[in-house]
Formats: structure tokens, sequence, C-alpha cells
């Protein structure tokens, strides 16, 4: 199989969510631009508090997961379990909301830079009605991984380099999500091995970098989802200041997906039935 080389981007809009927190919202900025298995990736970064001291307040969700991984920054979580834990610098949330779960994420500081990403990892039909459950990921708990001008935050899934293979620290799942973020050195080149079976894509949000592949050199742009094209490997370079971004794929599930808001589910029935669960006190239940 070839180099991935970028088929399309999609460029980040910049819009607000939850109470009025500033967002760049990449895949899921319209229910028709998605990654399989993704729904939504978000960037949020401001060193203003009005842009994110509002945070989440308590809301619900249905039938996906939702990975958040803190760069900067405090964030704390709550839900109906009474699960309580605080993001800190580094660290991950990952959630599984399941058939059903009601959670706050409010930011935890009055002033300084609040910056990180949210990703919304959908759930095949058979898994979209199991349990909700979460766990933080403290930083110290990701695989930091070596290269030559640069490292790898191995969040999920498995990945080798210089000769040896890595594991996240989350893997598994139907879905297999690999989620990385890469930090090269300037004018730094990596090559990563990425399996077939997974779609993927870059986000760059930090710096300069250029994918290379046999259709020559492709210059990667600032908060945009670089959707790739199928091959085994990616080979990407920094530019003079450098660059950071992420790596996401996973296994296509393939299904129908109906979203309305925070519920994502296979029909517009199954929609009705959670607005129902929801209104009547069920969807916890």
């Amino acid at each position: 199989m070839p180099l991935r080389s970028v088929k399309q981007t999609i460029a980040a809009l910049e819009t607000s969510d939850g109470a009025g927190v500033r967002i760049k919202r990449s895949i899921g900025q319209q229910q028709n631009i998605r990654l399989d298995p993704f729904l939504m990736l978000d960037e949020f970064g401001s060193d203003r508090p009005q842009d994110y001291i509002a945070g989440f307040p308590s809301h619900p969700h249905r039938g996906f997961e939702t990975v958040t991984y803190m760069i900067e920054g405090h964030m704390l979580h709550e839900d109906h379990l009474g699960n309580r834990g605080n993001l800190k610098n580094g660290g991950v949330q990952w959630m599984t909301a399941g058939r059903g779960i009601v959670h706050s994420e409010m930011p935890q500081q009055e002033s300084g830079q609040m910056r990180g990403f949210q990703l919304w990892l959908n759930l095949p039909a058979a898994e979209k009605m199991k349990p909700a459950g979460y766990r933080d990921i403290q930083p110290e708990d990701i695989p930091n991984i070596t290269l030559d001008g640069g490292l790898v935050k191995l969040i999920a899934g498995e990945i080798a380099a210089e000769g040896q293979q890595h594991q996240g620290a989350v893997t598994g799942g139907s879905t297999r999500p690999l989620y990385a973020d890469i930090h090269l050195e300037p004018g730094k080149e990596t090559l990563l091995p990425v399996s077939t079976e997974l779609d993927a894509m870059l986000y760059l949000y930090e710096g300069e970098a250029s994918l290379v592949s046999d259709k020559g050199s492709q210059s990667l742009q600032v908060s945009a989802a670089s959707i790739l094209a199928q091959g085994d490997s990616i080979r990407v370079g920094a530019g003079e200041n450098g660059a950071r971004l992420l790596l996401i794929g996973g296994k296509p599930i393939g299904e129908p997906v109906v979203q309305y808001g925070p519920f994502v589910m296979n029909t517009r029935e199954e929609i009705e039935q959670t607005l129902r669960d929801y209104r009547d006190g069920r969807l916890t239940a």
C-alpha cells in the first residue's frame, strides 16, 4: 500500500457550545461532514476567561463516546452516576454515554489558558445501549514514544515506532480507535504506520507541517481536519517552527447515523424513543 495522502481538508469553523464556550469545529460542523466512526472534533483554546468560564452545564448524551484531551487548564467533570474528576494538563477523559448519561464539564480556573480537544466517537448499534461509564487517564499513564526529532503521546491504539510496537493508554474496542499527539522538532520528519483498516485524519494545531506521499508534499492547514486517503503509513515533516498535530483513526462502522443534538442513534424512531426517555426520566434508568 502507498503512503497516505490528503484527500480532503475540512477547515474548522468558529462557533460556540455549552453555555457560550468558544470552539473551532471541523468534523461535525454539519451532520454530513463526518469521518466514520467519528462524529465531531472540537478544538478549544483561549486565554480570555469570557470564552470558556461558563463551561458546559449539566446535559445528556446517548449512543456514543466522548474523548476530552486537555493540553492546558483544568476541567471538572461530574455525572449522574456520582463520578467526579478534575481533568488536568495533559490528561484525558474517555466517557461512554451508552444508553444514557447526564453530566457537566466546568472549567476550574478564572484566568489563564484553557486549551484542548473533544472528539465524539460513534458506537455501533449493538453497543449504543450498553451501560454508561467513564475513565480519567492521568498524563503519566499516557505513553510517550521518543522519535528521532520528536515524540508521540499515544492516547489510544497501537503504533510501531523506532523498531518497537507501542500500546496506548486505551486499546481495543470495536472501532479500534487510534489517537496520537505528535510533536516534531523544526525540520524533522517521521514515518509512522497506520493500519489499512482504519479511516484516518491529521489535525495540525500548532506550527507548520507537510504530508509526503507519492503525490508529493502536501502542506497541512492549521486548525483543519486533513482527511487521509487509503494507505498503510504516513510520512509527516515539520516546518522551521516545528509542529504539533493529532493523528486520529478508527475502523468504520458502516451503519446509518441519525443525530439529534446530544443523541446519536441509527434510526429516527430510536431518536424519538430517546427523547421520550429523556422527557420521562428514563434516559439513565
